[in-house]
């Protein structure tokens, strides 16, 4: 039973038909076989759960991070169960909910991708190298958003009436998202000379936030996630030359000491 459990393919095999099951009850089919399937998946992971924590402690299930996913996933997940249980309420929405979380268990099977660590260690590396940036462009997204809030609030309330709906408003400008739509619902009542005015502003906006400034933050971020690759071809590269150096210090001895038989032999005809 405990290998059984600590069996990566067959834990993954379990957390499959449990998705499937979930997303069969997404649609409405609901009936005793898939009840009970749901119950047995959620028991096995619970003591899948109980059964690492025994083999690597309480630390060390937690310290690793696909453990804290699978963990997380299942002790929210957990209250799910109640549904099958407890008369049908308004309250079971939630539950629901919850139980759909559970497909998110089937990230456990990423940890079998080719390189994930490495892959891992260079995202977590390219967002500690960028978050500089990020934090300007954010910044720059709530001056704006407080300008337009200000500007713009009783004009269009559906998009700038607070700082947080100017925000996600602004959000959508970068992005490239409703770009028309909101300088149109800006400019609906104003005299044409401001029509222009505020179009410009916004078509500035769009390529100052939105164009360049997306692209910076792609270039930037593709840039630190691929420099832990070019890392390790600028270190074999190094590996190269040394190589390289030993060998022409070794075929420059050879040639001197062949050199030096050469004269040898020469002073002995003579």
């Amino acid at each position: 039973m405990k290998k059984l459990l600590l069996n990566e393919r067959f834990m993954l095999c379990v957390v499959t038909l449990n998705v499937l099951v979930v997303f069969l009850q997404g649609f409405g089919i609901e009936n005793t076989v898939m009840s009970l399937i749901d119950i047995l998946c959620t028991l096995v992971f619970v003591i899948e759960m109980a059964v690492k924590h025994r083999v690597y402690g309480f630390r060390g299930y937690w310290r690793d991070g696909w453990n804290i996913l699978d963990g997380t996933v299942t002790l929210l997940t957990l209250p799910a169960l109640l549904v099958y249980f407890l008369p049908a309420t308004g309250g079971m929405k939630i539950l629901i909910t919850l139980r759909a979380l559970r497909v998110f268990k089937t990230f456990r099977a990423a940890r079998h991708f080719p390189n994930i660590r490495e892959i891992w260690s260079g995202f977590k590396l390219a967002l500690r190298q960028s978050a500089g940036f990020l934090l300007g462009y954010f910044i720059v997204i709530v001056v704006v958003a407080m300008f337009n809030s200000a500007m713009f609030g009783n004009i269009a309330p559906d998009y700038f009436a607070t700082p947080l709906d100017a925000m996600y408003a602004v959000f959508q400008l970068f992005t490239v998202e409703g770009w028309y739509e909101i300088p149109n619902a800006v400019v609906g009542h104003m005299q044409p000379v401001w029509i222009h005015v505020v179009r410009t502003y916004f078509c500035l906006l769009l390529i100052g936030g939105g164009i360049i400034g997306m692209s910076l933050i792609n270039s930037i971020f593709v840039d630190a996630l691929a420099a832990d690759n070019n890392d390790e071809v600028k270190d074999k590269l190094r590996e190269l030359e040394l190589q390289m150096s030993e060998n022409q210090r070794e075929l420059d001895e050879k040639l001197l000491n062949l050199q030096h038989t050469l004269d040898e032999l020469l002073s002995k005809k003579q």
